[in-house]
């Protein structure tokens, strides 16, 4: 029995080490026909940065004397920070999450979705390799707008009878996100999905967006 639980404490620390040093490996991804590979990018003038209380606190999160390439800068005064869980049968993701999500989204994009729910202008500038736009906009059924939700339904393989009801057995494993922490958008999508259907243990939320990807380095497309 201690051999099994051992054995047990052992694969999830293989695991978990596996699962972040992907990161820095990144993962194997086709965009636009051209394989990428996805992870974080640190630039060499990065590596010997020193952390100290004055950088990771300071009012702009660096001191003068760290270079241009190694520092980001965010407004801190938007939004409404969201709280980290929005539904209880709902899994909030992280960055590694994410990561290992786009593994399973090359080899099998009949089973696995990841959204960014915000509206095009902003998908346009930036978003994740491989991430579809449904606006949050456009995910309830509006009957003055009948292709957004045959769009939505064709992305997601939800099937419509004859009788108009849907059918969620075939729909994907879906992560849902958009620019930040502060950014109600996903909130909202995630609610209008639940509103129509949407199965609750095929959702996940990456709660951190856009901000926290590229604030971290990981890999971004212009679409």
């Amino acid at each position: 029995m201690k051999l099994i639980i051992l054995w047990g404490l052992l694969s999830s620390i293989i695991f978990a080490n596996s699962n972040t040093a992907m990161q820095f490996s990144g993962v194997s991804s086709t965009y636009k026909e051209k394989e990428i590979n996805v992870k974080r990018l640190i630039n060499p003038k990065c590596k010997k940065v020193g952390i100290t209380p004055n950088n990771i606190f300071g009012g702009n999160l660096s001191n003068k004397d760290i270079s241009f390439e190694c520092k980001k800068s965010f407004i801190t005064s938007l939004g409404t920070v969201q709280p980290i869980k929005i539904d209880s049968q709902i899994d909030t993701v992280g960055e590694l999450e994410v990561l290992k999500f786009l593994e399973l989204l090359e080899f099998e994009p009949h089973l696995y979705a990841l959204i960014d729910v915000r509206t095009s202008q902003w998908y346009e500038n930036m978003t994740i390799p491989n991430a579809i736009n449904i606006p949050y906009t456009e995910i309830e059924e509006d009957e003055d707008f009948p292709n957004d939700s045959i769009r939505l339904f064709k992305l997601l393989n939800i099937i419509k009878d004859k009788n108009e009801n849907l059918d969620f057995s075939n729909a994907k494993k879906i992560v849902v996100f958009c620019n930040a922490s502060w950014c109600v958008q996903s909130v909202l999508a995630i609610k209008s999905l639940i509103k129509i259907g949407y199965p609750k243990n095929k959702i996940l939320w990456f709660r951190g967006g856009l901000e926290d990807w590229a604030g971290l380095g990981f890999t971004t497309v212009k679409p």
